[in-house]
């Protein structure tokens, strides 16, 4: 089974220039019946930069009383399940029902993993091993876990959240949509076709299947930054060079899985991904100012659900 379609909105690549343009930016998503704000995760990227992303979706949850948030995604083989857990249920308990947390492995960045001493060759056996320790945690079941990567000594975290956090599992290869069958509720895939999406829903259903895992309310997703503009040439022309800086790469690596143009247009790319299985969108959008990214988000949702 799937849920119904909700569509979110990244913050801007800059982040916010103060507290008020903060809360306007998410107060604004909210009014305009965006269902959440979501946020990346990294340590040290590159040349340093990078957010906590619990840290930031618990800040962007305070801004208002019932937007969601999402991180998408947390590097969690960078950090000991049981903390993570603990952080999680104490959003959870000060935001009830808000969090999907999605998690992935990370490696673009190989240095990011070795300054916490992290082996980036491990880094798919770590994920795996945290979230078998981190998911019955959030279930409110004692664990006592000794593994290859991490103890957790019989341990458990009251309260467990209620309603219960939906774990996401980003990554494009078919160990993460296999990851996201076994140990998820939903995979989250990013700069990928129509074709090879539906086959990675395929592949993490089968994977539950095979697991006895017969009953998950599937929050499969996709992750994908958009070029707003009145024409596809225009929107290109502000989205190229955000990723560029962002990214420290070329437009031509970026664009075959980037949108550009209205928000129909963009709709008529994403379109097949709904078709499917994906009920989560994460749109982080590129447009003249940050109030035409929170309306073109918006003018997105209303024509993918309506």
């Amino acid at each position: 089974m799937t849920q119904g379609v909700r569509v979110g909105v990244s913050i801007p690549p800059a982040g916010f220039a103060s507290h008020d343009d903060a809360t306007a930016y998410v107060h604004g998503a909210a009014n305009a019946d965006l269902d959440h704000v979501f946020t990346a995760d990294h340590v040290s990227f590159f040349d340093g930069r990078g957010m906590d992303g619990l840290m930031k979706v618990s800040w962007l949850a305070g801004l208002h009383p019932t937007i969601g948030v999402y991180v998408g995604v947390y590097l969690l083989a960078l950090r000991h399940p049981v903390a993570v857990a603990r952080q999680v249920a104490t959003l959870a308990e000060q935001a009830p029902g808000r969090l999907t947390f999605g998690v992935g492995v990370g490696g673009e960045d190989r240095h990011e993993m070795e300054v916490v001493g992290v082996d980036p060759s491990t880094r798919g056996r770590r994920t795996d091993e945290a979230l078998d320790v981190l998911r019955p945690l959030l279930a409110g079941e004692a664990v006592d876990h000794h593994g290859e990567f991490y103890d957790a000594p019989d341990v458990s975290i009251r309260p467990a959240p209620t309603p219960p956090v939906p774990v996401t599992v980003g990554g494009r290869s078919d160990a993460a949509a296999r990851r996201a069958g076994r140990r998820g509720d939903g995979w989250l895939a990013s700069w990928c076709s129509p074709r090879r999406f539906a086959e990675g829903v395929h592949i993490a259903e089968q994977a539950a299947a095979a697991s006895g895992r017969d009953a998950v309310a599937w929050r499969h997703g996709y992750q994908i930054w958009v070029g707003l503009g009145d024409t596809p040439t225009e929107g290109a022309a502000l989205l190229a060079p955000a990723m560029e800086k962002f990214y420290g790469a070329p437009w031509a690596a970026f664009e075959r899985y980037s949108p550009v143009g209205t928000p129909a247009d963009i709709v008529e790319w994403l379109r097949p991904f709904m078709d499917a299985g994906a009920v989560d969108f994460n749109l982080a959008p590129i447009a003249a100012t940050d109030a035409e990214r929170v309306a073109g988000a918006a003018e997105i949702r209303r024509l993918l659900v309506d």
